[in-house]
């Protein structure tokens, strides 16, 4: 951080040291790109919560709900030709409703958030899978066993 960077990649946030330097220079300007093993992105925000003691969780949720811009989920999925893999996508943006929702504890909404911010860029997993089935990238048995809602994807395909 002394040397002044614009952009500050971390490999992978595995402990609170290292979460809390990330949190920290993000709140001081730094673009911080980082990596979580999580299946999407509501684990990716219980992951970071979750490595700190309950009685810092105040502390975190603030800096997590202001220093946040994204977070991106995403797997390979082979495609029809059994060749080609194709990314499936989640993607949380850290909307004025996302940051209210970590600030406050409410985690367990916003996947509602995710599923119906569309329009400003989110999508669920099932709606990248959906929207590849669509686009004759992958099949819907392929979709079906990369999805962890099938009913959410089901009402996708129509």
């Amino acid at each position: 951080m002394r040397q002044s960077p614009d952009v500050i990649l971390v490999g992978e946030m595995r402990d609170a040291e290292t979460i809390s330097t990330a949190l920290t220079a993000a709140e001081t300007g730094h673009l911080v790109l980082s990596t979580l093993h999580t299946n999407d992105t509501i684990q990716s925000v219980s992951r970071i919560l979750d490595t700190f003691p309950s009685s810092n969780q105040p502390q975190i949720r603030q800096q997590l709900s202001l220093a946040l811009l994204a977070i991106v989920a995403q797997q390979l999925v082979p495609g029809l030709d059994g060749v080609v893999r194709w990314p499936a996508t989640e993607i949380m943006l850290s909307t004025d409703a996302v940051r209210a929702l970590i600030r406050k504890g409410d985690d367990h909404q916003l996947r509602s958030q995710v599923s119906v911010g569309k329009s400003e860029g989110m999508m669920t997993m099932e709606q990248s899978l959906a929207e590849l089935v669509r686009v004759n990238r992958i099949s819907r048995d392929t979709a079906y066993a990369h999805c962890y809602r099938a009913d959410d994807l089901q009402r996708y395909l129509g």
